[in-house]
């Protein structure tokens, strides 16, 4: 069988906004697309098929987590990620970078050996190099790679993010080595830098003599503001590549959403509709609910009235509030289906609005009231 190329092509603008496409071997993906998160190899609460449902296009997957439990060789003698979790979605797996950041006992960035920590789960010394990072991807048989980055958290050291950038450029070009050549897979660079301008610039300046097959926006959903976030996009935006995707990491709000498709960004992903349903957080189009308010116990009317989707709107509030303070499971399913199947909605209306040129009206409406 002749495997589809990727590509990435735009079908419209709307100011900033890009309404496109990216094809794959299994299957295309319409952008702005959100990507639900499949960490451990699962989307938390949630059977692969009732994601389909939601007209999700694609999911993410965690090579750090991964590569721990269950272990990469485990993967691979199942054929591959895909056939692991039984997903015919694209599937795209990022480098790790922020879960060593964020979850495990760091040791040390040492450039040439690369992130030295200690595994959050049992104390294991490991050591992931560029290479590692892409060998474990290429194992895991993901259709998107990310290279290996240092991700830091939220700070104002001028010079500590200056080595980080140069430390991540060059982890990068390791990584675009170890990747080679694969026309029906992709290799994403990620641009880094913090909060300063310059150094963004820089780290993107670099990437793209590299040449990635797309390009990341990385270092950011690490504490700053929502304001301070967008001010990075803002600063890079008119020279990120025009004809590759551009992917917001670990971001976001629908109003994050909103915002960064507004400033040319095509691809998301975010653990908050499905870490928010395990709690208790509904999203809906007037806005975010917490069911286990005492307000809900006779409120007889559904989340959404109109979602006829996995007959999410059989369930009243007050039905979903008895679940939650109950500590049954059904709750928390429930409002992960709902979360993602809002997400995914929220993608197709910006996409309409895209291409019928009234996403400035769209923004307008729903930025400050989702």
């Amino acid at each position: 069988m002749l495997l589809k190329k990727f590509k990435f092509k735009i079908i419209k603008e709307n100011a900033y906004s890009r309404l496109g496409k990216i094809e794959t071997h299994r299957g295309n993906i319409d952008t702005p697309a959100f990507m639900p998160v499949g960490t451990q190899a699962t989307v938390k609460g949630a059977f692969i098929n009732d994601i389909i449902k939601t007209k999700s296009q694609i999911i993410l997957s965690n090579t750090y987590h991964l590569m721990i439990r269950p272990g990469i060789n485990r993967i691979k003698s199942s054929g591959g990620l895909h056939e692991y979790m039984n997903c015919n979605l694209p599937i795209l797996t990022d480098s790790g970078g922020f879960q060593v950041m964020s979850l495990s006992k760091l040791n040390k960035v040492d450039k040439e050996k690369g992130a030295i920590f200690r595994s959050h789960v049992d104390g294991k010394k490991i050591i992931l190099s560029p290479e590692e990072s892409i060998r474990v991807q290429k194992g895991l048989n993901s259709d998107i790679v990310m290279v290996m980055d240092e991700c830091l958290k939220k700070n104002n050291d001028y010079n500590k993010t200056k080595n980080s950038v140069e430390i991540s450029t060059y982890w990068a070009k390791r990584s675009k080595k170890a990747f080679g050549k694969n026309p029906h897979k992709a290799l994403f660079g990620i641009v880094q830098g913090g909060l300063f301008e310059d150094l963004r610039l820089k780290s993107l300046s670099d990437l793209i003599k590299i040449n990635f097959d797309g390009y990341a926006i990385g270092g950011l959903a690490v504490g700053e503001s929502q304001n301070e976030m967008f001010n990075v996009l803002d600063s890079i935006k008119n020279y990120m590549p025009k004809n590759k995707p551009r992917y917001l990491m670990g971001v976001g709000t629908p109003s994050d959403i909103i915002g960064a498709v507004a400033r040319g960004v095509d691809m998301f992903d975010c653990v908050m509709p499905t870490r928010s349903g395990r709690t208790g957080l509904a999203f809906t189009w007037n806005g975010r609910i917490n069911i286990r308010n005492s307000k809900y116990k006779k409120d007889k009317s559904p989340l959404n009235k109109n979602d006829k989707i996995f007959d999410l709107n059989m369930y009243s509030k007050d039905y979903l509030n008895h679940l939650f303070n109950t500590n049954e499971m059904l709750g928390p399913m429930l409002l992960t289906l709902n979360n993602i199947n809002f997400y995914q909605q929220l993608m197709m209306e910006i996409r309409k609005n895209i291409k019928k040129g009234t996403f400035l009206k769209f923004y307008n409406k729903y930025f400050n009231k989702l």
